[in-house]
C-alpha cells in the first residue's frame, strides 16, 4: 500500500544555489565521499533529521505535527539541514547572558544558506555565580550537550560559547556526537575604565583587593570599581580562561577566523555569528565532522597559542578533557615539551598591561598565528571549520599595534608557556606559568605552611599571630577534582595581610586545585595525585621544606620515607557525598593529569539515530 508515499517535492534543491564568497568562510571542498556530482550539481547523502522528517508513517506524522505547533511550513521538513543552535544563555551567567541576540544572527546566516535553524538550551555554567564551582558541572554540562544533539534531529551543530566552562564543555559533548560542528564565542566585554586607568575583569580584582588589604586603597574607592571593571555584555576582557579558550576554539579551527577577539558589543560579532550560519549549512553539505578537524596537529596548534598569548592554565585541563573525548592521545607533558620554550607575544592582562579590547584592534589572533607560522611552528595544513588550511586563513593577517602584539623574534616575554613539574610531591605532575610567576620566585626553597581546606585558609590567614613571610611556601589541601569537589579556583591563595604591608606582592603557592586565568603570582597548581585521594599533597605538615625549581621541572617534599609511611599509616580519607550528581562525580572523576572527565565518557559514541519514542 502506498498511502504513506511522499509526493516529489518541486522547487530548486536548496544546494544548487550560491552565496557571494566570503573568505572568512572558505572555499567548499571538491565532492568527497559523502557528496556525489550530478549534472554539475552536489548531492549530499541523505540527512541525519530526514530519520525523523523524511518518514511516510505515523512516527514521521508525529515528528512533523508537533514541530507544526510553531508556524513552521511544510517545506521546512524536506530536505534542509536542520541545524541546531547549542545555547548556553543565562542571566545568571552574566558572559552569555546576550546570547538570546547572538543567536538571531546565527538563525539569519543559516536561513540565507538554506538550513533550517533550531535553538535548543543547554546547562550554563557561570563562573561568577555558580557555587562550590562551574568546574564540577563541566562534565555534567558536557553530557547534556553530547545527548541533546544525539536524541534530536540535528545534522550540523553551532555551540553558542563565552563564559569559561561553556567553552570546553560544548566541545567536549559535541566531540563525543562527530557531527558537523562550528563554533561561536561571544566576545571579552569593552575594556573596564577606573580612574582614568584601564581595569581589567579579574586581574584588576585581585589587585585592589591586596590594596585593600595593604591598606594602600580605600574600601569606598573599591566598591566604586564593581561599576567601572564590567560595563558592557561578554565575558572577560583579560586573557583569562574565556579569552583563552576562545582562543583555543580558534586554534583548533574550530571556528571562522577571528572568533576569539572581537568585543561582545561590536557589531563585527554580530556578522561573524551570521556567517557562521551560513557556513555551518556548507559543512554539512560537505560532511566536515568534528573528527577531520580537532587531530592531534590541531591539539599542538591550540598548545603552541597558549603559549604565545599567555594563556591561561585551564586551557591544560580542557584541552586533554577534548582530547579524551575524540581518542586523541594528549599527555601532561605534551604541553611542556611543545610549549614551555616558546615566548609569549601579546602583551595582555595578566601578564601584560593591555586587554582584549586592544588586542582585537592590534589584530588579534590571526596575527599570532601568523607569528609562529613564519616562525615554522605552526601545523600549517590543519584543517578549519572553513574548509581551508589555518595557514591559508592567517597567512597575510596584519598587524596594526606592536606594542600589543610582538614579533617571534622580539616577544614580549621569552619561554613563557606552561610549565610541567614533577617530584615526590606531584608523581604525576603539576603546571605553573611562568608568564605570570616571579622570576626571583622560580628556584625557591622555604618552609610550609599548611591550610587542610580552604575553610581553614580563610579562618586563619588574617591572623597576625600565624607564623608566616615570604620565605614561607604557602601549601593549600584538598581542593583538587574530588576533594572540593570540582577543583575550584582558589589555589591563588591570598598573600597574608601583614606580609603586604611590607610591600610584598608575591609568595610561592602549591595546591592541588586551579586558579582563575585572570591571576597571576608564582602559583604551582593541579598537583596530581591530588591530597583527597591519598596523593603525597595530603601528608604535607607545617613546617615541612619544600623545594621548587622551575628550570628543572622539580617540586620535592625534604622528608624522609620512613616519616611519610608513618604519615600515610594516619592518613584517612575524607567521606565520599552519597547520593546525586556529586557521588556520580565523586566516584568517577579522573585526576587532573587526566584532564579531570569522567572515566566512562572517554572516547565518542558518534551521532546514530536512536530507536524510535513511540
Amino acid at each position: 500500500m502506498d498511502f504513506f508515499k511522499q509526493k516529489p517535492s518541486k522547487g530548486d534543491s536548496v544546494y544548487t544555489k550560491n552565496l557571494r564568497y566570503d573568505p572568512r568562510l572558505g572555499q567548499a571542498p571538491e565532492p568527497g565521499p559523502a557528496m556525489t556530482s550530478i549534472g554539475g550539481c552536489r548531492a549530499m547523502k541523505k540527512l541525519r533529521s530526514q530519520a525523523w522528517f523524511g518518514r511516510q508513517d505515523r512516527d514521521g506524522f508525529l515528528y512533523r505535527s508537533w514541530m507544526k505547533n510553531q508556524g513552521w511550513p511544510n517545506d521546512l521538513f524536506q530536505d534542509r539541514p536542520v541545524i541546531g543552535i547549542c545555547n548556553t544563555w543565562s542571566e545568571l551567567t552574566p558572559c552569555n547572558a546576550h546570547f538570546r541576540d547572538l543567536a538571531e544572527y546565527v538563525k539569519r546566516g543559516v536561513w540565507e544558506a538554506g538550513g533550517f535553524p533550531l535553538e535548543f538550551p543547554v546547562m550554563s555554567l557561570g563562573e561568577t555565580q555558580l557555587r562550590p564551582t562551574a568546574m564540577l558541572f563541566r562534565n555534567l554540562a558536557s553530557m547534556d550537550v553530547e545527548e541533546s544533539i544525539r536524541g534530536n534531529p540535528i545534522d550540523g551543530v553551532v555551540l553558542l560559547m563565552g563564559c569559561d566552562k561553556t567553552t570546553p564543555s560544548l566541545l567536549m559533548g559535541a566531540a563525543s556526537c562527530d557531527l558537523p560542528t562550528i563554533g561561536l564565542s561571544g566576545g571579552p566585554m569593552l575594556s573596564g575604565k577606573f580612574h582614568g586607568c584601564d581595569l581589567g575583569s579579574g586581574t584588576g580584582l585581585w589587585q585592589m583587593t591586596d590594596q585593600v588589604r595593604a591598606g594602600t586603597m580605600k574600601l569606598e574607592e573599591f566598591f566604586e570599581a564593581e561599576s567601572c571593571m564590567h560595563r558592557s555584555k561578554g565575558h572577560c576582557m583579560t586573557m583569562g580562561t574565556a579569552s583563552t579558550m576562545a582562543s583555543m576554539v580558534e586554534a583548533l579551527g574550530m571556528s571562522l577566523p577571528g572568533n576569539a577577539a572581537i568585543p561582545a558589543v561590536d557589531a563585527r560579532r554580530n556578522t561573524l555569528a551570521q556567517l557562521t550560519g551560513r557556513r555551518i549549512v556548507q559543512m554539512v553539505k560537505d560532511d566536515l565532522c568534528i573528527s577531520r578537524i580537532l587531530t592531534r596537529e590541531a591539539f599542538e596548534n591550540a598548545i603552541f597559542t597558549n603559549a604565545a598569548i599567555g594563556g591561561s592554565t585551564n586551557a591544560v585541563i580542557h584541552l586533554m578533557a577534548i582530547a579524551g573525548r575524540t581518542g586523541i592521545p594528549l599527555e601532561l607533558r605534551d604541553f611542556d615539551r611543545l610549549g614551555s620554550s616558546l615566548p609569549c607575544l601579546v602583551d595582555i592582562q595578566p601578564s601584560g598591561k593591555h586587554l582584549m579590547e586592544d588586542f582585537f584592534y592590534a589584530g588579534g589572533l590571526p596575527v599570532v598565528l601568523r607569528e609562529l607560522g613564519e616562525a615554522g611552528v605552526l601545523h600549517r595544513d590543519a584543517l578549519t571549520a572553513n574548509g581551508q588550511s589555518i595557514w591559508k586563513n592567517v597567512r597575510e593577517a596584519p598587524c596594526w599595534n606592536r606594542d600589543v602584539i610582538r614579533t617571534f623574534a622580539e616577544p614580549f616575554k621569552s619561554s613563557a608557556g606552561i610549565a610541567v613539574l614533577h617530584g615526590n610531591l606531584a608523581p604525576d605532575g603539576a603546571v605553573i606559568k611562568p608568564s605570570a610567576a616571579s622570576p626571583s620566585l622560580m628556584r625557591f626553597r622555604g618552609r610550609a605552611v599548611v591550610f587542610e581546606s580552604i575553610e581553614e585558609f580563610h579562618a586563619r590567614i588574617n591572623d597576625e599571630a600565624l607564623d608566616i613571610d615570604e620565605t614561607c611556601v604557602m601549601v593549600l589541601k584538598n581542593c583538587g577534582p574530588r576533594g572540593y569537589p570540582g577543583m575550584a579556583e582558589v589555589g591563588n591563595m591570598l598573600l597574608p595581610a601583614k606580609v603586604l604591608r611590607k610591600g610584598v606582592t608575591d609568595m610561592v603557592r602549591i595546591s592541588d586545585a586551579r586558579m582563575s586565568g585572570t591571576a597571576y603570582g608564582t602559583v604551582v597548581l593541579h598537583i596530581s595525585p591530588e591530597a583527597a585521594v591519598g596523593g603525597p599533597l595530603a601528608l604535607v605538615h607545617s613546617g615541612d621544606n619544600i623545594l621548587l625549581d622551575v628550570a628543572k621541572r622539580e617540586l620535592r617534599l625534604d622528608v624522609d620515607g620512613q616519616t611519610l609511611a608513618r604519615r600515610r599509616a594516619e592518613w584517612t580519607p575524607a567521606p565520599r557525598p552519597n547520593r546525586g550528581w556529586l557521588k556520580l562525580y565523586a566516584d568517577h572523576v579522573m585526576q587532573a593529569d587526566k584532564g579531570a572527565d569522567l572515566d566512562f565518557l572517554v572516547g565518542r559514541s558518534g551521532a546514530s539515530v536512536p530507536r524510535d519514542s513511540h
